[in-house]
C-alpha cells in the first residue's frame, strides 16, 4: 500500500534522527495516584481528579505513570502505599480523611510508615476553633489526627487539610477540595521539564491505515509518548495523534512526520486536537 512507504523508509540508512543525539537532562520525576474508596468501586461515584491531576502534574514536570483504585480496606491501603512509595518518587492518594467510620486513609498512611496517628497540634487548633463549643466532637476530630511528621495540605475550602509524610501525599476525595489542596502543594514539589503536547487529527481516516508508520514514528523518537486516539463525532469519525513529551522541537518534528504519513494515506490532516462535537 502507498501509504505504508514512509513506515519502509523510515527502516532504511540514515533515517534514525535521533540516534545521535546524548540526551543530557535529568530525568524526571514520577508519580503514581491511588483512588482510595468503595464508594469509586461499586460504580456509585465517578471518579473526577484523575484527568486533574494528570495534567497539573505534567505541567510540574512530574508525570503520572500509574493509577490504582483500591478499596477502604487497612491492608489493602497499607500494603499499596508501602509498594507505591517504594517505586515512585510521589504517590498521591484521594479520599478516606473525613469524619466516617469508612474514612480511614489517615490512619493506614500511619501504620504504612509505622508511625503514631495521633492529633497534629496545628490542625487540631485550626479546627477546634472553627466549631462551636461541644461541635468539634470524636468524629470531626478524626480530621485533626494524622501520622506523626506530617505536615500540612492546606484548602480554601474546607478547614480540613490534607497532609504530606515522606513522599506521599493525601488529599480529599471531594474534587473542589482535591483541587485546592493541589494549588497550595504543587509549588512544594520538585518537578521536572513540564510534559508538552503536540497533536494532529484527520477526519475520516482509520487508525488501521498508518499503524505501521506511527511504530516507525515511535520507534525514531523513544523519548516521546505516541498515542493514537479514535474520535466519533457527527460530522464524521477519525484519528487524533498526539505526541507527548519534555522537548517541544522533537514533538513537533514526530507530527510533522505523522501529518506526512496521514497526507500519504489520503487523508487531509489538520493540527491540533479535534473540535469536541
Amino acid at each position: 500500500m502507498a501509504c505504508l512507504s514512509l513506515a519502509h523508509e523510515a527502516a532504511g540508512p540514515g533515517q534514525d534522527t535521533q540516534g545521535d543525539q546524548t540526551m543530557t537532562t535529568k530525568k524526571n520525576p514520577t508519580a503514581c495516584l491511588l483512588v482510595i474508596g468503595n464508594e469509586v468501586l461499586s460504580g456509585r461515584t465517578q471518579d473526577a481528579n484523575i484527568k486533574f491531576l494528570a495534567i497539573g502534574l505534567g505541567e510540574i514536570g512530574i508525570p503520572l505513570r500509574e493509577v490504582r483504585v483500591i478499596p477502604d480496606v487497612a491492608e489493602t491501603i497499607i500494603a499499596t502505599v508501602n509498594e507505591c512509595r517504594a517505586k515512585f518518587d510521589h504517590v498521591f492518594t484521594t479520599g478516606g480523611i473525613g469524619p466516617t467510620h469508612d474514612d480511614i486513609t489517615s490512619e493506614c498512611i500511619s501504620a504504612a510508615f509505622g508511625v503514631p496517628w495521633e492529633p497534629h497540634p496545628v490542625a487540631w487548633a485550626r479546627m477546634e476553633k472553627s466549631y462551636k463549643p461541644g461541635e468539634f466532637n470524636a468524629a470531626r476530630q478524626r480530621m485533626a489526627t494524622m501520622p506523626r511528621g506530617a505536615s500540612l495540605i492546606d484548602n480554601e475550602i474546607s478547614v480540613a487539610p490534607g497532609f504530606t509524610i515522606g513522599n506521599v501525599h493525601v488529599m480529599a476525595g471531594v474534587p473542589r477540595i482535591m483541587q485546592s489542596m493541589f494549588r497550595h502543594l504543587a509549588p512544594t514539589l520538585e518537578g521536572g521539564q513540564p510534559i508538552l503536547s503536540r497533536a494532529v487529527h484527520a477526519l475520516r481516516m482509520a487508525e488501521g491505515l498508518i499503524a505501521d508508520g506511527l511504530t516507525a514514528i515511535q520507534n525514531r523518537y523513544p523519548e516521546l509518548d505516541l498515542g493514537s486516539y479514535p474520535y466519533y463525532r457527527p460530522s464524521g469519525n477519525g484519528v487524533a495523534i498526539v505526541a507527548k513529551g519534555t522537548d517541544a522541537a522533537m514533538a513537533e518534528a514526530a507530527i510533522a512526520e505523522v501529518t506526512a504519513l496521514m497526507v500519504e494515506c489520503g487523508g487531509a490532516p489538520v493540527q491540533g486536537e479535534p473540535p469536541e462535537a
